[in-house]
């Protein structure tokens, strides 16, 4: 296993200190990602539910910023054991504050009505170009973005619209990528939910600002869109493997006071939905952006 995945790996792999109390790690990028707390919190759940249980949904919130100097403490609260489902609720903390929290619902096998969407009809990823290139190319006039290749190090991402910040033009609000661990990973079902928690929040806001494209930086390249998570829900329909080809199909059905939101579906090779996505975010528009869109607000 490449040295990033395994240092991916091993933040999500989170320390357990006393009974429903787990310890996190944060990577070295003066900046917590949403996508590793959401995660670790998973993971701290995942060792409180019995073994026969599976994750079908979870349901998350952004409270506070995380600091990327200190650890984070996920308290687990085991709200219900029942004969068919479970539930968990999670607080991230930090410096005696909460900074997230999780609800997530367990159940056990049961057979029931089957049916999904089919899979878009989109290139495979054996012909795509990687997001690792497409960040270096990026960060050679935007060093700031450096700070994000790293995570293709470990991940294997193929987006097959190619949309970049090299990209200023305006896009309908839809992107598709494809997703996978850039190694093979352990047989152990909490390290493929983990990953596959994590891989959601990699460029999930971004989709709703693509209508938007010349807002989100100026001439000098500038930001002059401020964005953060503001929740994150996720539904797992069928087993899958992170380490394998998932086809992330994201969409922005709607923007509106100062808000994104954004959904996707996750499909499988053969075209099986594994999981759904849906996260809310903050867009806010800051200096030239702003002005712009009050001057053409008080035009109509």
């Amino acid at each position: 296993m490449n040295k990033v995945l395994q240092e991916i790996i091993d933040l999500l792999d989170v320390e357990p200190i006393e009974e429903n109390l787990f310890r996190g790690q944060n990577h070295n990028t003066e900046h917590v990602f949403g996508g590793q707390v959401l995660a670790q919190a998973l993971a701290s759940a995942f060792r409180t539910v019995d073994a026969e249980q599976s994750l079908h949904s979870l349901h998350s919130y952004f409270l506070r910023a995380g600091d990327w100097t200190r650890p984070i403490l996920y308290e687990v609260d085991r709200i219900r054991d029942g004969r068919s489902f479970s539930t968990r609720r999670v607080a991230a903390i930090q410096n005696g504050k909460t900074i997230f929290t999780l609800a997530c619902s367990w159940q056990k096998a049961e057979t029931g009505l089957d049916h999904g969407l089919p899979m878009p009809d989109v290139p495979p990823p054996e012909a795509l170009r990687g997001d690792l290139e497409t960040y270096a190319e990026l960060a050679k006039t935007r060093p700031e973005m450096a700070r994000f290749t790293f995570r293709f190090d470990a991940i294997d991402s193929r987006a097959v619209e190619r949309i970049t910040m090299m990209n200023r033009g305006e896009h309908p609000p839809y992107k598709h990528t494809w997703l996978k661990s850039r190694d093979p990973l352990p047989d152990n079902p909490e390290v493929h939910l983990a990953l596959l928690a994590y891989m959601s929040d990699l460029d999930f806001m971004s989709t709703s600002m693509l209508p938007h494209g010349p807002l989100t930086t100026n001439d000098k390249n500038e930001r002059t869109v401020h964005g953060a998570s503001l929740d994150h829900a996720i539904w797992f329909h069928r087993p899958f493997r992170a380490d394998e080809w998932l086809l992330f199909a994201k969409e922005s059905p709607n923007a509106g006071g100062a808000r994104g939101f954004v959904r996707g579906h996750f499909f499988n090779r053969d075209g099986a939905m594994v999981a759904t996505a849906a996260q809310e975010c903050l867009i806010r528009p800051v200096g030239d952006a702003r002005e712009k869109i009050e001057a053409a607000r008080q035009a109509t």
